[in-house]
């Protein structure tokens, strides 16, 4: 009876089947089966590769972490400035000011060839400075000069004189007349920098707001809402001394979190000598997030970089200051790229789609 019913349903077979006996088989249609089965083939490889390929898709998105600082490293060389006129200030639209960092800013100095000069950094003039003051009496308290004074009320170096005048919105321009100053040598140290260039290393964290970060010369300060930047006397008319030409050797926005290899960064050789010049680099800074395709989720930042260049001789005053100034807007969009890839029954369907076109086709 099973069998009965199942031959009845040979009347609706639409793929009716022809005896051997009227088949007839052709070149051309064995080359036409040859073809349709390269098709299926190339086409089974190309939706393969098309499958395991990873896509990018971009969504754009309001940063959350506006309130988070954003930290920028740097390494810079002044082959042509001392170290002494080189002084790193942040500022941004918030009305916060870091004026001349020092806690995470190295400064080395170099010698003609490029050099570090031995005994040069921050730490070890430091401890030059406390060998000074070490042999001063155990009740001695040096005079500010009519600055603000330190927690202490003493300025025992030249330092920190210079620090109490910057606080009071004083410029720092006659050294030889500071008792301080004129114990520790400080202007024939100077002198002797006259020559030297600087290496500039560290971080400093900033807003995530616009705002410019400067290296500049001499040591700044504010007055009347304006910021000075003040020189000693004998090195103003020192050609060298003005000559920012530089080579960034690494410059990159990070947060401590942030995967360390698609990190923005940019480097850029020295420049010419151009004395009296301002250089000026305007960057946008958008966070970017990357989503792999296993799941993980790298934090990072990414930005574009135009520069400009001055120079402050041609038509000024002498009001507009010299060195390199790093103009930064960071953006309050975050970009964040996920890695896909299509799924398994999207494979399934596009190859049987391309299959049956194929037969069809031939």
């Amino acid at each position: 009876m099973a069998k009965g019913l199942f031959a009845n349903l040979k009347g609706v077979d639409a793929f009716g089947k022809t005896t051997d006996d009227v088949k007839i088989k052709t070149r051309t249609g064995a080359f036409l089966t040859l073809v349709s089965a390269a098709i299926i083939l190339s086409f089974t490889l190309m939706e393969f590769i098309d499958y395991r390929r990873i896509y990018t898709d971009t969504s754009l998105l309001v940063d959350r972490s506006r309130g988070e600082k954003l930290s920028m490293r740097m390494n810079v060389t002044f082959p042509k400035v001392s170290c002494y006129l080189v002084s790193v200030d942040v500022m941004d639209i918030s009305g916060k000011a870091q004026r001349d960092i020092s806690h995470s800013i190295r400064k080395m100095r170099l010698d003609s060839s490029g050099k570090e000069i031995r005994g040069s950094r921050s730490t070890q003039l430091k401890n030059e400075v406390e060998r000074y003051t070490d042999d001063l009496p155990s009740d001695y308290c040096g005079s500010c000069y009519g600055g603000v004074e330190p927690v202490s009320g003493c300025c025992n170096n030249c330092e920190e004189v210079r620090t109490a005048y910057v606080n009071k919105g004083w410029s720092f321009t006659n050294p030889d007349s500071i008792e301080q100053c004129k114990r520790e040598g400080w202007a024939i140290k100077l002198k002797e920098q006259a020559n030297e260039g600087c290496s500039v290393v560290g971080r400093v964290h900033v807003n995530k707001v616009a705002g410019n970060i400067h290296l500049s010369p001499g040591r700044s300060f504010q007055s009347s809402a304006r910021d000075i930047y003040e020189l000693v006397p004998y090195l103003q008319d020192d050609g060298n001394k003005h000559d920012y030409s530089h080579t960034i050797h690494e410059l990159t926005f990070k947060n401590d979190d942030d995967y360390n290899y698609r990190k923005a960064k940019v480097t850029k050789e020295m420049r010419q000598r151009l004395d009296n010049y301002m250089y000026q680099y305007f960057l946008k800074v958008m966070s970017t997030h990357f989503r792999t395709i296993d799941g993980q989720l790298l934090k990072s930042h990414q930005y574009s970089a135009t520069h400009l260049e001055r120079d402050v001789a041609e038509g000024g005053h002498g009001d507009t200051p010299q060195g390199v100034f790093f103009n930064f807007e960071i953006s309050p969009i975050l970009v964040v790229l996920t890695d896909t890839r299509q799924s398994f029954a999207h494979f399934i369907t596009s190859l049987l789609f391309a299959t049956t076109h194929a037969l069809k086709k031939h």
